[in-house]
């Protein structure tokens, strides 16, 4: 959901991010995955997850007019569940946002985030979605 709509939920996003440990992090001390090779293997997970999303919205008629860009942050079980994705975008009409949520919601009954942890953790980025062709 949105981080706005996530707000008026109730969702705080620095709760989250006290129970959701940062996947990577400046003080490699205080991530999760820690070594060089584990770093690589989430930011491949990472890549490979956004790819796939991209590939279900067009597989689902959803079409990018313009490069968009937007903020995501993504909360994971242990396993790779996704249990909250967080997200918010530069300009992006009500309706056309409405639709990427309602396909996102979709996308995440039946993806894991493609890599596992001993713990609850979470991963963010800005994000440019490419014009669709």
């Amino acid at each position: 959901m949105s981080i706005p709509a996530a707000k008026e939920k109730g969702i705080i996003v620095e709760h989250l991010d006290s129970v959701y440990k940062s996947a990577l992090h400046s003080e490699p001390a205080k991530a999760v995955f820690k070594t060089d090779a584990e770093q690589q293997k989430l930011i491949d997970a990472y890549t490979n997850f956004l790819i796939d999303l991209g590939e279900f919205l067009r597989k689902n008629n959803f079409k990018w007019e313009e490069p968009t860009r937007g903020w995501n942050r993504i909360y994971m079980k242990p396993d790779g569940t996704v249990d909250y994705f967080l997200y918010s975008f530069k300009t992006l009409p009500p309706a056309k946002e409405a639709e990427f949520n309602r396909l996102l919601n979709l996308y995440l009954k039946d993806h894991k985030f493609g890599i596992s942890a001993p713990v609850k953790f979470a991963q963010c980025s800005p994000v440019t979605y490419p014009k669709s062709e």
